[in-house]
């Protein structure tokens, strides 16, 4: 149990931008021990140019980054889940499809920086990600196999409110 790898899915409305860096970033920092993935309600079909630009500024890959619905994370054949983390209030308002596995929910709420003003776009989507990044630092820290469901449930979900 100790070598296992968890399964997280980040989701948000149009999977373009907060679900996408918030996948990137957990790859990379919870690399060996956690496996992330996103997906939206809606997806955009593309990823938002200014998050690609943050996260290669960060020396992290882009390669396998795209825009998808969580429909495919529903399917009989997708990877079990351990964790579902929304992003976006609107994500976590709908209602879900049933993902395999019984996976811990969280949320954790961020602004949409797409939604900033055209010349704040640069600034908003680099403090989303350094939200993202503090609050998946956290989570990495958590031992999911030495935690009772409930205790790693209120953990997971109280990283939802660190800025």
């Amino acid at each position: 149990m100790a070598n296992r790898v968890f399964n997280v899915l980040f989701l948000c409305t149009g999977n373009s931008a907060r679900s996408i860096m918030a996948e990137a970033l957990l790859n990379k920092i919870g690399a060996g021990r956690f496996h992330a993935y996103s997906a939206g309600s809606y997806p955009t079909g593309m990823v938002n140019p200014f998050a690609l630009e943050k996260i290669a500024k960060e020396d992290i890959s882009t390669e396998q980054l795209r825009s998808k619905s969580w429909d495919e994370f529903a399917q009989p054949d997708a990877p079990v889940l351990d964790f579902v983390i929304t992003v976006c209030d609107n994500a976590a308002g709908e209602v879900c499809p049933t993902f395999p596995g019984q996976p811990v929910t969280a949320h954790w709420g961020v602004s949409d920086p797409a939604a900033a003003a055209d010349d704040e776009k640069v600034i908003a989507f680099a403090q989303t990600f350094v939200i993202l990044e503090r609050r998946i630092t956290l989570f990495t820290a958590l031992n999911p196999a030495g935690l009772e469901r409930m205790v790693l449930e209120k953990h997971v979900r109280d990283i939802g409110k660190v800025m």
